[in-house]
Protein backbone atom coordinates (compact mmCIF):
# COMPACT_ATOMS: atom_id res chain seq x y z
CA UNK A 1 0.00 0.00 0.00
CA UNK A 2 2.05 2.98 -1.27
CA UNK A 3 1.09 6.59 -0.63
CA UNK A 4 0.95 8.52 1.95
CA UNK A 5 -2.49 9.68 1.66
CA UNK A 6 -4.11 6.71 2.79
CA UNK A 7 -5.59 6.27 6.13
CA UNK A 8 -6.01 2.63 7.10
CA UNK A 9 -9.44 3.27 9.31
CA UNK A 10 -10.78 0.04 10.33
CA UNK A 11 -11.36 -4.10 10.29
CA UNK A 12 -14.16 -4.24 7.30
CA UNK A 13 -14.83 -8.47 9.09
CA UNK A 14 -12.78 -11.63 9.43
CA UNK A 15 -12.78 -15.12 9.39
CA UNK A 16 -10.56 -17.77 11.64
CA UNK A 17 -9.38 -21.18 10.18
CA UNK A 18 -7.58 -24.11 11.22
CA UNK A 19 -4.06 -25.67 10.19
CA UNK A 20 -6.49 -27.96 8.11
CA UNK A 21 -8.31 -24.68 6.21
CA UNK A 22 -11.38 -25.44 7.94
CA UNK A 23 -13.64 -22.11 8.85
CA UNK A 24 -14.27 -21.70 12.99
CA UNK A 25 -17.27 -20.63 13.29
CA UNK A 26 -18.73 -17.29 14.87
CA UNK A 27 -15.57 -15.96 17.21
CA UNK A 28 -14.15 -12.72 18.02
CA UNK A 29 -10.44 -12.48 18.74
CA UNK A 30 -8.63 -10.51 20.64
CA UNK A 31 -4.57 -10.43 19.57
CA UNK A 32 -1.76 -10.74 21.89
CA UNK A 33 -0.35 -7.99 23.80
CA UNK A 34 3.77 -7.38 23.19
CA UNK A 35 5.37 -6.95 26.46
CA UNK A 36 9.13 -6.97 26.17
CA UNK A 37 10.83 -8.57 28.84
CA UNK A 38 12.91 -5.77 31.11
CA UNK A 39 15.41 -5.00 33.67
CA UNK A 40 16.63 -2.20 35.58
CA UNK A 41 20.17 -1.15 35.07
CA UNK A 42 21.38 1.90 37.61
CA UNK A 43 24.77 2.72 38.72
CA UNK A 44 27.99 5.10 37.63
CA UNK A 45 27.44 6.48 34.54
CA UNK A 46 23.57 6.87 34.78
CA UNK A 47 21.26 9.45 36.18
CA UNK A 48 18.86 7.54 38.07
CA UNK A 49 17.32 4.02 36.42
CA UNK A 50 16.40 2.61 33.19
CA UNK A 51 14.04 -0.08 32.49
CA UNK A 52 15.48 -1.60 29.32
CA UNK A 53 13.82 -4.29 27.42
CA UNK A 54 15.63 -7.38 26.67
CA UNK A 55 15.88 -7.75 22.73
CA UNK A 56 13.77 -9.97 21.29
CA UNK A 57 12.08 -11.12 24.24
CA UNK A 58 8.42 -10.79 25.15
CA UNK A 59 6.68 -11.94 28.16
CA UNK A 60 4.01 -14.35 27.58
CA UNK A 61 1.52 -13.70 24.48
CA UNK A 62 -1.90 -14.72 25.23
CA UNK A 63 -4.49 -14.14 22.65
CA UNK A 64 -8.57 -15.09 23.33
CA UNK A 65 -10.71 -16.73 21.34
CA UNK A 66 -14.57 -15.43 22.60
CA UNK A 67 -17.75 -17.68 21.01
CA UNK A 68 -21.36 -16.96 21.56
CA UNK A 69 -22.13 -20.80 22.06
CA UNK A 70 -19.83 -23.98 22.62
CA UNK A 71 -18.92 -25.23 19.08
CA UNK A 72 -17.14 -28.49 17.90
CA UNK A 73 -14.22 -26.10 16.67
CA UNK A 74 -13.97 -24.35 20.24
CA UNK A 75 -13.69 -28.00 21.71
CA UNK A 76 -11.40 -29.09 19.02
CA UNK A 77 -9.30 -26.32 20.40
CA UNK A 78 -9.54 -27.06 23.91
CA UNK A 79 -7.58 -29.73 23.01
CA UNK A 80 -3.96 -29.87 25.00
CA UNK A 81 -1.67 -29.87 22.01
CA UNK A 82 -0.36 -26.96 19.35
CA UNK A 83 -2.79 -25.85 16.70
CA UNK A 84 -2.30 -23.48 14.14
CA UNK A 85 -5.18 -20.51 13.58
CA UNK A 86 -5.26 -18.30 10.84
CA UNK A 87 -7.47 -15.03 11.31
CA UNK A 88 -7.73 -13.36 7.63
CA UNK A 89 -9.68 -10.33 8.25
CA UNK A 90 -10.25 -7.15 5.21
CA UNK A 91 -9.42 -3.55 6.28
CA UNK A 92 -10.83 -0.34 5.03
CA UNK A 93 -8.72 1.94 3.29
CA UNK A 94 -9.75 5.59 2.33
CA UNK A 95 -7.08 6.73 -0.17
CA UNK A 96 -7.51 10.74 -0.06
CA UNK A 97 -6.08 11.78 -2.67
CA UNK A 98 -8.18 9.70 -5.15
CA UNK A 99 -11.21 10.36 -3.07
CA UNK A 100 -12.20 6.49 -2.79
CA UNK A 101 -12.26 3.76 -0.44
CA UNK A 102 -10.24 0.29 -0.58
CA UNK A 103 -9.29 -2.77 0.50
CA UNK A 104 -6.29 -4.59 2.31
CA UNK A 105 -5.98 -7.34 3.73
CA UNK A 106 -4.66 -8.25 6.98
CA UNK A 107 -3.89 -11.68 8.49
CA UNK A 108 -2.81 -12.93 12.08
CA UNK A 109 -1.34 -16.72 11.60
CA UNK A 110 -0.16 -18.38 15.43
CA UNK A 111 -0.10 -21.10 16.95
CA UNK A 112 -1.31 -21.72 20.07
CA UNK A 113 -1.91 -23.91 23.16
CA UNK A 114 -4.59 -24.14 25.21
CA UNK A 115 -4.21 -22.35 28.67
CA UNK A 116 -8.22 -21.62 29.68
CA UNK A 117 -11.01 -22.45 29.03
CA UNK A 118 -14.48 -20.83 30.18
CA UNK A 119 -17.55 -22.70 28.88
CA UNK A 120 -19.67 -20.07 29.92
CA UNK A 121 -23.39 -20.24 31.05
CA UNK A 122 -26.83 -21.94 30.22
CA UNK A 123 -29.74 -19.43 30.26
CA UNK A 124 -32.29 -19.64 28.05
CA UNK A 125 -32.50 -17.69 24.88
CA UNK A 126 -29.01 -16.04 25.70
CA UNK A 127 -25.51 -16.62 24.42
CA UNK A 128 -23.52 -19.17 26.30
CA UNK A 129 -20.39 -16.64 26.15
CA UNK A 130 -17.57 -19.63 25.93
CA UNK A 131 -14.31 -18.03 25.86
CA UNK A 132 -10.82 -19.62 25.48
CA UNK A 133 -7.00 -18.22 26.35
CA UNK A 134 -4.58 -19.29 24.71
CA UNK A 135 -0.55 -18.86 24.86
CA UNK A 136 0.75 -17.99 21.36
CA UNK A 137 4.02 -19.46 20.92
CA UNK A 138 4.28 -18.27 16.97
CA UNK A 139 2.83 -15.32 15.90
CA UNK A 140 3.13 -13.50 12.27
CA UNK A 141 0.88 -10.29 11.17
CA UNK A 142 0.39 -9.46 7.72
CA UNK A 143 -0.70 -6.27 6.43
CA UNK A 144 -1.32 -5.81 2.60
CA UNK A 145 0.44 -8.76 2.18
CA UNK A 146 3.92 -7.63 3.73
CA UNK A 147 5.29 -9.19 6.86
CA UNK A 148 4.51 -6.54 9.75
CA UNK A 149 5.34 -8.89 12.71
CA UNK A 150 7.29 -12.45 13.16
CA UNK A 151 7.66 -13.34 16.75
CA UNK A 152 8.75 -17.20 17.25
CA UNK A 153 9.83 -18.18 20.45
CA UNK A 154 11.04 -21.89 20.04
CA UNK A 155 13.03 -20.73 16.81
CA UNK A 156 14.55 -17.40 18.56
CA UNK A 157 13.17 -15.34 15.88
CA UNK A 158 12.17 -11.80 16.61
CA UNK A 159 11.31 -9.74 13.41
CA UNK A 160 9.21 -6.87 13.53
CA UNK A 161 8.72 -4.31 10.01
CA UNK A 162 11.72 -6.30 8.78
CA UNK A 163 14.24 -5.64 11.56
CA UNK A 164 15.48 -9.50 13.09
CA UNK A 165 16.46 -8.47 16.73
CA UNK A 166 17.77 -11.93 17.36
CA UNK A 167 19.76 -12.53 14.50
CA UNK A 168 23.04 -11.67 15.59
CA UNK A 169 22.07 -13.59 19.26
CA UNK A 170 21.16 -16.03 16.48
CA UNK A 171 24.58 -15.73 14.88
CA UNK A 172 26.24 -15.21 18.60
CA UNK A 173 24.96 -18.86 19.96
CA UNK A 174 25.68 -20.75 17.07
CA UNK A 175 22.59 -21.52 15.87
CA UNK A 176 22.47 -19.80 11.93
Amino acid sequence: MAGENKIIERLINFNAYDETGEFLGVTSVDLPELESMTETTSGAGIAGEVESPLLGHYGSLVTTFKWRSITPAAMKLSQQRAHLVDVRGSQQVYDAAMGVYQTIPVRATMKIVPKNVSLGTFEPNATTDTEQEFEVLYLKLSVDKRVALEIDKYNFKAVINGYDALASVRYDLGLN
